[in-house]
């Protein structure tokens, strides 16, 4: 019964995954905000709900470390799914073709991984209403790199608008009817594979932490690994439709700024747990997780800015060198 459970919530990740695919690359061309942003904020923040509310229960549950591993697993998860789908895609080098942007968001999304390591480390068991000193930080920061984001993509947008103030006014009066027509179509389209997701992923969480249980393996590595991956499915399936799309930077902006959404979401688990800092209470292997996660977005970002053509025997080195790097990641973390 837990695998049918599993299976059919899963299925149902898959359609509500590709549909927010479409729906979102629609959002970005009707409203003028762009793949990137898009991705980095509004996608993200859907596909990272599988993680938000695993490690919500996991915390009201008394289980710090299940928490904690989801969601710096997810982060290796992530760069996992950017490595597939660089290699799937046979037409062009997804990594190549994704705006250099990415960079900024890369970047911050390592800088929080690193924070988080750090206070994991340090264990600043200081608390406010509740919440640990380390993740009301990250919290912060992470609205705080969101702005700066929007921002750098809001100078783009005025640039495409500028370059498309040629068109006549009657051709603009009839775009303006048809891209209000669009636009509702798109956010209804979305929220709705939104609610979709927000139904599967408890269901699917739910299974995945019953199987792991039977095994007998330690919450930290379970929580990195098997409950990281599942919890991770939504970020697959999107990025994959997203390529299949030609959306490429929705695909990388969903992928780079679920890592950053992720830190952010420490706060919410850590209200849910009630004895003291999560951050501070969890195990020190944590840290390699995070460490690991920030090697791994490390190796993206290279390919992003170096952006390589050749092929090696039909294999991207810097693709098949992130699929490595995640395999070696978990043994690492079991042993």
């Amino acid at each position: 019964m837990t695998w049918l459970i599993f299976a059919c919530s899963a299925a149902a990740i898959v359609f509500a995954g590709t549909k927010l695919s479409h729906y979102g690359d629609q959002l970005a061309d009707l409203t003028g905000l762009g793949r990137l942003w898009i991705g980095v904020l509004l996608m993200s923040a859907a596909t990272s709900l599988p993680e938000v509310l695993t490690t919500v229960s996991a915390g009201w549950l008394d289980r710090p470390d299940l928490a904690a591993g989801d969601l710096f697993g997810a982060g290796m998860s992530n760069m996992l799914t950017l490595g597939l789908i660089d290699l799937l895609h046979r037409q062009k080098r997804v990594w190549q073709q994704a705006a250099l942007e990415h960079t900024l968001t890369a970047a911050f999304a390592m800088a929080l991984t690193g924070l988080a390591a750090f206070f994991v480390l340090v264990k600043v068991d200081v608390t406010h209403l509740g919440v640990g000193f380390g993740s009301l930080m990250l919290f912060l920061l992470y609205v705080l790199g969101m702005r700066v984001v929007f921002r750098q993509e809001d100078m783009q947008r005025r640039r495409r608008e500028q370059e498309a103030v040629a068109a006549g006014a009657a051709e603009k009066r009839e775009a303006g009817l048809t891209r209000g027509n669009g636009l509702r179509r798109a956010v209804i389209g979305f929220s709705a594979g939104t609610l979709v997701l927000l139904a599967a992923a408890p269901l699917l969480a739910w299974s995945a932490g019953r199987i792991a249980d039977e095994t007998g393996v330690t919450a930290t590595f379970i929580g990195t690994s098997l409950v990281a991956i599942t919890t991770s499915l939504p970020e697959l399936v999107v990025s994959i439709a997203a390529v299949r799309l030609g959306a490429f930077d929705l695909a990388v902006g969903n992928l780079f700024g679920s890592n950053a959404f992720n830190m952010g979401a420490f706060l919410f688990a850590d209200a849910a747990y009630r004895n003291g800092g999560l951050l501070s209470s969890v195990s020190s292997t944590h840290a390699l997780t995070a460490l690991w996660s920030i090697l791994m977005m490390n190796i993206g970002l290279m390919g992003i800015i170096y952006r390589a053509e050749k092929r090696f025997m039909l294999i991207e080195p810097d693709s098949f060198l992130m699929i490595v790097a995640y395999v070696l990641g978990l043994w690492l973390l079991f042993r």
